[in-house]
């Protein structure tokens, strides 16, 4: 679904009587921290404001007019949620993945769905790049261990290792993955891929299976998005396969790589390091990772940067003028 639903699409914003009324489910830090105020031709419903728990808000007369909702991927979009506003025609949210909205119940009632498109993926993959590199150099490590007082002469800090000529993996070639591909080209590394599909223009190599992938590298980075079929898609298996000095970089969601298995891997020397941008049950993060040296932890701030945010300030507005003009929306999520 790339454009408006429906049949005549929502009144234009040139001719209404009021402006278009848009619900925000969590606060847009992105404005806020840009210091950049709100628009002004639209409504926006701001539940933090109320008194009302949100469950009550999204039943109360406040909020039946809404038309869109503004979100992000830490604030669902449920069916329940969506059957309680039944004006809502438009879901935005400012997240790369869509897996907190419930697509199926927005197909089926026609709701147009927009997201941050490509607005995040320079970003996203330079913290994977620069994930990949502070694990094998041992940047954050060596930090520590010069503010502890130990210096590389007297033999108290471990080698570490150069990106040039490793062989990484690349789980999810889309926008991201393919920006972490040129970048790891550039550093003269050895690119292949797995995706839900090969990618007829590009010269990486495809593997269908993810598990050889993983045993024909040195590192995977996984780039994909979260679904029923990625959920737990790094396995055991997959990790054993990257083998003990194999490495693993996260940038997707937690919930591609099984957690668990990979904190057991890592804690028993299985696997050399991770760095890790997501996790799956966030803010909770695994104790016994806080206690390794060869894991980069980072608080799944990919994407926090002014020129991100800027963007995707850009993006959110851009889609609701879009919309409520009957114009094609400029990030549509296509959806079956």
């Amino acid at each position: 679904m790339a454009s408006h639903p429906g049949n005549d699409g929502p009144p234009p914003l040139l001719g209404r009587r009021a402006p278009p009324c848009v619900l925000l489910l969590c606060h847009p830090i992105e404005f806020s921290l840009l210091d950049r105020p709100l628009p002004d031709n639209f409504r926006f419903l701001k539940p933090w404001e109320s008194p009302l728990p949100l469950d009550d808000f999204l039943s109360s007369a406040d909020a039946r007019p809404a038309e869109a909702i503004l979100t992000n991927g830490r604030a669902p979009v449920t069916a329940d949620m969506l059957r309680r506003l039944p004006g809502v025609r438009l879901v935005f949210t400012s997240s790369a993945g869509v897996n907190h909205i419930d697509l199926a119940e927005c197909r089926r009632r026609g709701i147009a769905v927009a997201g941050a498109g490509d607005a995040y993926s320079e970003d996203v993959a330079d913290l994977a790049v620069g994930l990949l590199m502070d694990v094998l150099r041992k940047v954050s490590a060596s930090d520590r261990h010069v503010r502890r007082g130990l210096w590389s002469s007297e033999g108290e800090v471990a080698l570490s290792s150069k990106l040039g000529g490793k062989r990484v993996g690349i789980v999810g070639l889309g926008k991201i993955g393919l920006k972490v591909a040129k970048r790891l080209e550039a550093f003269g590394c050895a690119v292949s891929y797995n995706s839900r599909n090969t990618k007829p223009c590009v010269p990486y190599p495809f593997y269908s299976d993810v598990s050889e992938l993983a045993a024909n590298c040195d590192a995977l980075v996984i780039c994909c998005g979260l679904n029923e079929q990625t959920h737990h898609m790094i396995t055991r298996e997959v990790l054993l396969a990257l083998g003990k000095e194999g490495m693993i970089v996260n940038v997707g969601r937690g919930s591609i790589v099984d957690e668990k298995e990979m904190v057991q891997l890592l804690v028993q020397a299985e696997l050399e390091g991770a760095g890790l941008d997501v996790f799956e049950n966030e803010p909770d993060i695994p104790e016994e990772l806080l206690a390794l040296d060869n894991v980069v932890l980072s608080p799944h701030s990919a994407v926090f940067t002014p020129e991100s945010f800027s963007d995707i300030c850009n993006l959110a507005v851009g889609n609701l003028e879009a919309f409520f003009s009957n114009k094609p929306l400029l990030s549509p999520v296509l959806y079956q």
